[in-house]
């Protein structure tokens, strides 16, 4: 009975390695971002610098914190704003800078791209070079001491397009080939 025991238990030891073996086959050469969208809260490096989306949603102008987020216009009949929180790192040894290529694709191949936002408005992404170590938004800053803990693109959809998920942030590099892809959580 003994030795039954231990072929048992040996066999169902040999085949959980196996099967994790085997569970792990065909994943290890996928690159997030590159060979399938990342998912929101993932660093993903492009050209030296780390991106995370930190969280995307919809913005209500009327109420805080969102009113602060954005002082314009309201989006308008059948549109809405979203923000993309995100953050971007020099995680090297030499400064980088960082892109100001972002567009939003949703499944129907439909396009857009960031509304742009005043230099002064404090959560707002805007592209720069970083020394090693450092981040946008600023360690400190507004952006990164608020709720989102980043900084906000803008994008104004319209409502329809929230049906056609996934939605996907396109961040593009010195090239078009050279890009990373996020979907976003919406």
């Amino acid at each position: 009975m003994l030795v039954r025991r231990k072929t048992t238990v040996a066999a169902c030891a040999l085949t959980l390695a196996f099967g994790g073996v085997l569970a792990g086959c065909g994943h290890a050469d996928i690159e997030p971002g590159v060979d399938e969208a990342a998912r929101e809260g993932l660093a993903v490096p492009l050209e030296g610098i780390e991106y995370n989306v930190f969280i995307t949603r919809e913005l209500n102008l009327k109420i805080p914190p969102d009113n602060a987020y954005y002082d314009g216009p309201q989006p308008g009949k059948g549109q809405t704003y979203y923000g993309i929180f995100l953050q971007a790192c020099n995680k090297g040894d030499k400064p980088v800078t960082t892109t100001g290529t972002f567009k939003v694709k949703d499944n129907q191949e439909r396009e857009f791209e960031p509304i742009e936002l005043p230099e002064d408005n404090h959560f707002a992404y805007n592209p720069r070079t970083l020394e090693p170590d450092e981040c946008i938004p600023e360690a400190g800053s507004v952006a990164q001491q608020g709720p989102t803990a980043g900084s906000m693109l803008l994008f104004k959809f319209p409502l329809q397009v929230t049906e056609n998920r996934p939605l996907e942030l396109e961040i593009e590099g010195t090239t078009p080939e050279e890009k990373r892809v996020f979907e976003l959580d919406l």
